[in-house]
């Protein structure tokens, strides 16, 4: 029985990042390249400092993560998965209006601790502690989702004549 849990977890967490690695090229090779450059990138910044944050401080623990012995953070979800998921959320969201930014989180956020929820109860990749649960990954996904796109957001508002979004 202990042996499933890891293979399990390793199966889990290759098919989740050879699928978002498939995807990742569809949503940045977009016009315009640079936006979604700049995107990934404040992706990547965002999510693996707040992860670290949070493996600090003890809420989260990866058990089964690539470079183990070199970072305690979860690479494949802080520079493929995560990073992927703001980029579809940045696109869709594009051209929207304030409500509709936060009413189109709930279809990225809810899948993502659906997927955090089953990790953390069937494999060995997440571990919640100090009273973490669901709904502070929930919480959590939906104000770096919302900040990130702020962000950019304010840097098309800065570049506003220079940069080609219709």
């Amino acid at each position: 029985m202990r042996r499933k849990k890891p293979i399990l977890s390793i199966t889990f967490l290759s098919i989740s990042t050879i699928v978002a690695l498939f995807l990742l090229p569809f949503a940045i090779i977009k016009r315009p390249l640079k936006d979604w450059i700049i995107v990934y990138l404040v992706s990547i910044i965002g999510n693996s400092l707040a992860d670290r944050f949070l493996v600090s401080k003890g809420y989260l623990e990866y058990k089964i993560r690539p470079f183990s012995k070199k970072v305690k953070i979860h690479m494949p979800f802080d520079y493929i998965q995560y990073p992927l998921l703001l980029l579809y959320y940045n696109q869709w969201t594009v051209n929207s209006k304030p409500i509709g930014i936060f009413l189109k989180l709930f279809p990225f956020v809810i899948p993502q601790v659906l997927v955090e929820i089953i990790a953390a109860k069937k494999t060995s990749l997440i571990t919640w502690k100090k009273g973490w649960s669901w709904y502070h990954s929930a919480i959590s996904l939906a104000v770096k989702l919302f900040i990130c796109r702020s962000i950019i957001a304010m840097i098309r508002v800065a570049n506003k004549d220079r940069i080609s979004i219709s």
